[in-house]
């Protein structure tokens, strides 16, 4: 007896792709946003090209094993600094977000700022949304090449232009420029530049708003730190339902919502969403609906703000701006602010009371201690010597700890600026002096034009018994 045949159901795990045709918002927070792309951008390639004591101001130069950040040396010993940056950088975002939603994401965010540099290369080149639209529903043909070519070169160049930015952190910028132009770019170099050339051009010119939605974590967690006073954007639904086309009549008018049913909220959004759904994962908090919702009311005559930043509680009770700016000072609020300053005033003190100098000793592992000539004990030691001061100096070593301790070696040793070097010293007691097996001593260097550039380490020193 035959079987009955069993339907398989197929789960989609993805959604493929739609089209976005983001149309150019105008308003208060696109000029905010286009402030942040400028400032952004700003900072990122002028950084370094910016001159710091005859080097370049921000270099991380791993070959060397050196960070340059303006006038401070760091040394991977030094990567407490780097976690206390990631700690700041970690709850100022908590913070940011707990007050007003995902604003780093609108207005900061790099992923934000070079889609919106992408998207204005491709409105000079292709035209706004409409033409946009009407340009892809075309068939090929040499002026729509011409189009799409050209946009894909401009897209190509900026993306390479960052590329070489980013490497340019690693490698100094002006050696980079020239071995760029003599094309006697090293294949490592090459390669990151490709990389992220490539990496840019992706992100921002093909996957934009799959990257937030799909790629990005911060997406799926911050409703963690989201509460019902969080500022986020949001469509009043009491002031613009029901929604429907503009009245030509005054009875139909007090009957309807302010809310005509444009679209245009939807057409400006980077995302692709609706606002006026209610507040969901893909908003990017960019605020562009806001401005494009503004224009429309200033158009009708309706009061501004059936789309603004507020929040649940403000919408729910009908709280004025000034009752949702004493919501601000809240516990959670509170609390990331405490963490913050906190952390920060520990990273301050900690860059304040920090030495220039650092000395690392280690034994020589291979003789423990031997007897030499005039019966005198010795034992042998390396100094791992660094040095942040980026001027150069010449430095006394000391030991003690012991009678009669001394330095068979020499006891100067000259660094230049922002120098590592190891020194081998060789220390000897007499015979007499000292205890059978470990006696604790103390390591000195110090500065002959500074007194302030000095350190001390303990070490052991190991008499056969």
């Amino acid at each position: 007896m035959s079987q009955p045949a069993q339907t398989v159901s197929v789960v989609k795990m993805y959604a493929p792709r739609e089209q976005i045709y983001a149309r150019a918002a105008n308003g208060v927070y696109a000029n905010w946003r286009w402030a942040g792309v400028w400032l952004t951008q700003l900072v990122f390639y002028g950084l370094p090209w910016v001159p710091w004591n005859g080097r370049q101001a921000v270099l991380f130069d791993l070959a060397a094993r050196k960070f340059y950040l303006f006038g401070i040396v760091l040394w991977p010993q030094d990567l407490i600094y780097l976690a206390l940056l990631l700690i700041i950088a970690a709850f100022a975002l908590f913070l940011f977000t707990a007050v007003a939603g995902r604003v780093w994401c609108g207005f900061s965010c790099p992923q934000t700022v070079y889609t919106e540099i992408f998207m204005w290369f491709e409105r000079k080149i292709e035209g706004e949304r409409s033409a946009r639209m009407r340009l892809d529903r075309q068939p090929w043909s040499i002026a729509k090449f011409s189009r799409k070519a050209a946009k894909h070169a401009v897209w190509g160049l900026f993306a390479l232009w960052t590329g070489f930015t980013f490497v340019g952190y690693f490698t100094p910028a002006r050696t980079l420029a020239l071995e760029t132009a003599a094309l006697a770019l090293g294949p490592w170099q090459s390669f990151w530049i490709l990389f992220y050339g490539f990496a840019t051009y992706g992100n921002a010119g093909w996957l934009r708003e799959q990257v937030c939605r799909y790629m990005c974590p911060y997406a799926r967690f911050q409703s963690a730190m989201f509460d019902a006073d969080t500022l986020i954007v949001s469509y009043d639904q009491k002031r613009g339902e029901p929604r429907g086309a503009l009245a030509k009549t005054a009875a139909k008018s007090a009957a309807a919502g302010d809310c005509i049913d444009c679209s245009m909220c939807v057409q400006v959004c980077p995302t692709g969403i609706d606002i006026r759904k209610g507040l969901q994962y893909d908003c990017i908090g960019c605020a562009a609906c806001v401005d494009a919702c503004n224009s429309v009311m200033d158009k009708i005559g309706a009061a501004r703000g059936l789309i603004r930043f507020t929040t649940e509680n403000a919408l729910r009770a009908n709280l004025a701006p000034r009752q949702i700016a004493g919501r601000v000072l809240r516990p959670r609020v509170l609390i990331y602010t405490g963490i913050l300053v906190l952390v920060m005033g520990a990273f301050w003190g900690a860059l304040l009371i920090r030495t220039p100098l650092k000395m690392d000793v280690i034994r020589d592992r291979g003789a423990m201690g031997r007897e030499v000539e005039d019966g005198m004990i010795e034992n042998a030691f390396r100094l791992q010597i660094m040095s942040t001061d980026e001027r150069a100096h010449r430095y006394k070593i000391s030991v003690a700890g012991i009678d009669g301790i001394s330095l068979a070696t020499q006891d100067e040793v000259q660094l230049q600026g922002a120098e590592s070097r190891v020194v081998p010293v060789t220390v000897r007691i007499p015979k007499d002096k000292g205890k059978a097996g470990s006696n604790a001593v103390t390591f000195g260097l110090q500065a002959q034009d500074d007194e302030r550039l000095q350190v001390q380490e303990k070490a052991v020193f190991f008499v056969p018994r």
